[in-house]
């Protein structure tokens, strides 16, 4: 199964990714959002230009070192694949994941939600192999599995599986969804 095609316009890499800039504004203003595995922190400068607070996530100390001084961002070390969850107990108003999966952390990003919190998580699917890397399905989503990860725990806002021509050829998975208020 491939992804469906879609036109975008093209992007710099150090923009941030078109449905992120899309669903951000439906976090709480003045909210806390943490973004996970966020490399050199496109999105982390984004979302500060927003009035969120950022609690920006990533194995690479050269890549958060591009955070230094940035008010409004909190840069964390941590191995999210070999270490232990460096964010246990913590909740925050939004999640944003971009470029990046490892099925293991499903379960710690949906409790890391505060309750009516975003997930904001765009990455590669399914049929991206006949563009090049990633092309290990470890790597892949399958179609679908957002949407699965989501059920019975998120509200879905929005989600696409598609293919994209820029910055680069891409299938690529995509979904907003809130967490499910719980009246107590």
């Amino acid at each position: 199964m491939t992804c469906a095609s879609i036109q975008t316009h093209a992007h710099s890499l150090d923009r941030p990714s078109e449905w992120v800039a899309r669903w951000a504004r439906t976090i709480r203003p003045d909210g806390e959002v943490l973004d996970l595995a966020c490399g050199g922190g496109r999105h982390s400068r984004f979302l500060v230009s927003l009035g969120l607070r950022v609690c920006a996530v990533d194995r690479d100390p050269r890549a958060l070192g591009m955070l230094d001084g940035i008010t409004g961002v909190t840069a964390r070390l941590a191995d999210l694949e070999n270490g232990p969850w460096p964010l246990q107990g913590l909740k925050f108003d939004g999640v944003v994941v971009t470029n990046y999966l490892h099925r293991p952390l499903f379960p710690r990003i949906l409790d890391a939600l505060a309750p009516a919190g975003v997930l904001i998580y765009e990455t590669f699917a399914a049929g991206n192999e006949r563009f090049g890397k990633p092309s290990n399905p470890d790597f892949l989503l399958q179609p679908g599995e957002l949407l699965e990860i989501a059920r019975g725990r998120l509200r879905v806002i929005a989600y696409e599986d598609i293919e994209v021509p820029a910055p680069k050829p891409a299938c690529i998975q995509r979904i907003c969804a809130s967490a499910l208020c719980v009246e107590v």
